[in-house]
């Protein structure tokens, strides 16, 4: 990608922004890697017909919080005969005689119900899971460090946007991670007119000071009300592919706010269990996933 760089004359400070804020790379290693100019080419066109979708923005973001991205799929899920449980603990895993998993046992219990709860086993020849289910299978890659803040005015030189996502290079910060500033609004049903909430993320590079790592994101926010900050969060890979026993773990949220990362892995992870490229055709013509009120 260098070669194409060079060719049209982009300085460093444009190059970053076409690789991170539009190709959407957390490191500059594409840079260098030979036959990685077509991918980064796709990514810019992904990212330029995605604005001229929709005009001001590439991205869409749910009304009322992320938190309605499981329920689309729970509704996708059911329209293909998926179940969605909730309040149900996986209390052992089953294998074969061959090694290969073939079902749980679990527990649906709602929360403050007396008693066991609803005590049950199914089959199944394969798993797909987070790493929180099987922690002796995934390891420890990193730590994303995260601050919520809340404002009460739109993040100067926005143009007084309701929602923005800010990726700040990490050439330009003398860091080894890129810097994400997701910000949503009242627009979005998440918060009371008039406040803003501002994530900011990263990977940590130090074992200290951690709030020192997240400075130049939050200086970029202003005058901040209110910040919550928490422990480092771990980052899990998993161990193996999965094949030797049919549990097919996934990789941790990462620190970026745009979940290119998370699409990347849910291809991954439909490869290894069905050892073929997904596919997606889209919805059914007429299908909406929408809860009519």
């Amino acid at each position: 990608m260098r070669q194409v760089y060079d060719k049209f004359g982009l300085e460093a400070t444009t190059r970053d922004f076409v690789g991170h804020s539009m190709a959407l790379y957390t490191t500059d290693e594409y840079i260098e890697q030979r036959g990685a100019a077509k991918e980064a080419v796709e990514r810019i066109r992904l990212y330029v017909n995605s604005m001229a979708r929709y005009g001001k923005s590439p991205y869409i973001y749910p009304l009322y919080g992320l938190g309605e991205l499981p329920q689309g799929f729970a509704r996708l899920s059911a329209i293909y005969g998926g179940t969605y449980m909730l309040n149900t603990n996986v209390d052992e895993v089953k294998y074969d005689s061959s090694g290969k998993v073939a079902g749980i046992r679990a527990t649906m219990k709602e929360r403050g119900e007396e008693g066991e709860g609803m005590k049950f086993e199914t089959k199944c020849s394969k798993i797909l899971a987070d790493p929180s289910y099987f922690p002796d299978k995934a390891q420890v890659v990193g730590h994303i460090l995260k601050a919520i803040c809340i404002l009460n005015h739109p993040i100067a030189s926005t143009d007084n946007s309701d929602s923005l996502q800010l990726i700040i290079p990490q050439s330009q910060v003398g860091r080894k991670n890129d810097i994400y500033i997701a910000c949503v609004s009242s627009a979005h049903n998440v918060c009371p007119k008039g406040y803003y909430i501002a994530i900011v993320s990263t990977i940590a590079e130090t074992s200290a000071n951690h709030h020192l790592e997240l400075q130049p994101g939050l200086e970029r926010l202003g005058k901040i009300e209110e910040k919550f900050m928490g422990a480092p969060i771990p980052v899990y890979a998993p161990k193996a592919d999965g094949k030797a026993d049919n549990v097919f773990i996934s990789k941790s949220y990462d620190a970026s706010s745009h979940f290119e990362t998370m699409t990347d892995d849910v291809r991954d992870i439909y490869a290894r269990a069905e050892g073929q490229e997904l596919k997606v055709e889209g919805l059914k013509e007429g299908q909406n996933l929408v809860a009519e009120e």
